[in-house]
């Protein structure tokens, strides 16, 4: 029996489990799902998430698996991902370490975000802006550039 068959028979039972799941929840109730989560009792939705968990978790196991495999059958492929792995971090760390600022900050909880906490927020946000003007800009040069062909 290949993977394909194996993986419809695993995709039909889980979708099954979930259908009967979620008609278990929608007879219980709205309201009797409310009272009884207030009381600690979640074991009316535990089964529907659990059946979320094990799809989610069979697709990440997959992913994992074939981008692992194409990445380590084509040595080009490798040294791509590899350059553009280690530009995605140089910008991390100049983000990090040119504009981010740690400030120790109070949240709304009551708790303190710590400085260096403050300064991977911080960090991420202009990380993000850099990619954002990078991606901008690539996208200007390219339209110029098919502009200039014609």
């Amino acid at each position: 029996m290949g993977l394909h068959k194996i993986l419809k028979i695993v995709a039909g039972v889980l979708g099954i489990a979930g259908i009967i799941f979620l008609v278990m929840i929608i007879t219980k109730g709205d309201e009797a799902i409310k009272a009884a989560a207030a009381s600690g009792d979640t074991s009316s939705v535990d089964p529907m998430a659990y059946i979320a968990y094990i799809t989610l978790f069979i697709v990440l196991f997959f992913v994992i698996v074939f981008v692992l495999k194409n990445l380590f059958s084509n040595t080009a492929t490798l040294k791509n991902t590899l350059i553009n792995v280690g530009a995605f971090l140089l910008l991390f760390l100049i983000a990090y370490f040119v504009f981010a600022d740690g400030v120790e900050t109070p949240m709304r909880d009551g708790k303190m975000l710590s400085e260096g906490g403050s300064k991977m927020v911080g960090a991420g946000l202009y990380l993000f802006y850099i990619l954002i003007i990078l991606a901008a800009g690539l996208m200007l040069l390219s339209g110029v550039k098919k502009m200039v062909k014609k």
